[in-house]
């Protein structure tokens, strides 16, 4: 293990899902009416992310591509309808990158072994769709007891209703905070996560 893998190690993760996107499906030009301004809010929040030492995982489709790699993904990306957000979003060498075949990002990954290895108690999730597959991976960490910050100017859906029901959702049911990018703290969040890393190795 190399001394950056090790100093990423903060409890906390950025998650990325799927905003390295086609905008090549059915009612797609719904969803590209928030993706550029969303895509920006996720943009700033990723510099803040990283100036603290936060891991980024991009979590992204495969697009059916399964011989790919993400630099393939990426390509693909760019050639259908989602240059501007490969523009913007496009992942660094330092940051990590897990393809998956379903809507959340655990459902046949290594993100599960990644974050364990990361010693990540806390996700912090952005991306597209909000309603779809944010909430379906958030469902998941849930499950798994991590704690979850999803920023609501971080992720959009097709339609501004059904991404408002689904932040309800996630606040309410997962205990999710769904304050806005602008309001999150990140020093913060990672003392908060480190905290409760020490309290369960404590109490293990």
């Amino acid at each position: 293990m190399s001394k950056d893998q090790n100093k990423n190690k903060t409890s906390v993760a950025l998650l990325l899902i799927d905003v390295i996107n086609t905008m090549d499906f059915k009612d797609a030009e719904l969803l590209a009416r928030y993706t550029e301004k969303t895509a920006d809010s996720i943009a700033s929040l990723k510099v803040k992310a990283k100036a603290a030492g936060v891991p980024l995982i991009y979590v992204n489709d495969n697009y059916g591509l399964w011989q790919s790699d993400f630099k393939k993904v990426i390509n693909y990306a760019a050639c259908a309808n989602g240059q501007h957000l490969v523009d913007r979003l496009e992942p660094e060498d330092d940051d990590y990158t897990v393809v998956k075949p379903k809507h959340s990002g655990f459902f046949s990954t290594p993100l599960s072994s990644l974050l364990k290895f990361l010693e990540v108690r806390t996700l912090i999730l952005t991306g597209f769709a909000g309603n779809i597959c944010v909430l379906f991976t958030a469902n998941d960490a849930y499950m798994r007891e991590y704690d979850l910050y999803i920023p609501s100017d971080c992720c959009a859906s097709n339609l501004e209703e059904d991404n408002e029901y689904a932040l309800r959702l996630m606040k309410g049911n997962l205990k999710a905070n769904t304050n806005p990018s602008t309001e999150l703290d990140i020093a913060a969040i990672i003392e908060q996560a480190t905290q409760r890393q020490t309290l369960t190795s404590y109490d293990g």
